[in-house]
């Protein structure tokens, strides 16, 4: 039985056999003894994005992982980079140095800050993630061309990720074959990825895409 871990662009954790490629966390939101999550669903205001593999550290997902048996960090799993970005989290500046900084410094452009630094990102994301209580603002169909890549959308319950001029369908085994944008005509349309991101994006940024992306 999957452990419920696995989080899709909604930022929502669900219990899927798909892993994808990064793991990531929000704090310790589960019990070690049962594996199962915490009626909370975020801990803290940095919510990051993970490799797998680092170095030869070793985890027991959901486990206990510190020191005396102590519940550590909760694993959270995603498909991609670009569904951990919609989810509201961003890279981790212990396993992923390099692209945390290129983060927070295309973050610091786009906002005009000199001196950017993580809590910054972190506060404005944590306004804006639909986890923990941030809206999403509408969307045209007319506006989707505009998107940078790695921008996702939601119709309805469903996701959808803007790459290369095409819009891509989202599920936890990967992304599905282009969408016409035609078929968001007169939908009630809202953007996944927060905006604090969304404008990392625009200046730059490139996300890390699950190979069925380039199919």
């Amino acid at each position: 039985m999957p452990l419920r871990n696995r989080v899709d662009p909604f930022g929502a954790i669900h219990a899927v056999p798909e892993r994808g490629l990064f793991t990531g966390n929000r704090g310790i939101i589960h019990d070690p003894a049962t594996k199962t999550l915490l009626r909370k669903r975020w801990a803290l205001q940095a919510w990051i994005i993970c490799v797998c593999q680092f170095r030869d550290v070793r985890r027991e997902p959901m486990g206990r992982n510190r020191p005396g048996g102590k519940a550590g960090w909760t694993e959270l799993f995603f498909l991609d980079e670009v569904t951990a970005l919609a989810a509201g989290h961003r890279p981790c500046f212990f396993c992923q140095r390099e692209r945390a900084r290129d983060f927070v410094g295309r973050f610091g452009e786009a906002f005009g800050i000199a001196e950017p630094r993580a809590p910054h990102v972190d506060k404005r994301l944590h306004k804006e993630r639909l986890a923990s209580g941030g809206r999403r603002p509408a969307i045209a169909a007319d506006a989707l061309a505009r998107l940078p890549d790695g921008a996702m959308i939601a119709d309805g319950g469903s996701a959808y990720a803007w790459r290369h001029g095409k819009m891509l369908p989202w599920a936890f085994a990967g992304y599905g074959p282009p969408t016409s944008l035609d078929r968001f005509e007169a939908k009630s349309l809202v953007l996944l990825t927060p905006e604090t991101t969304l404008a990392v994006l625009r200046h730059g940024f490139q996300p890390m895409w699950h190979p069925s992306a380039e199919a």
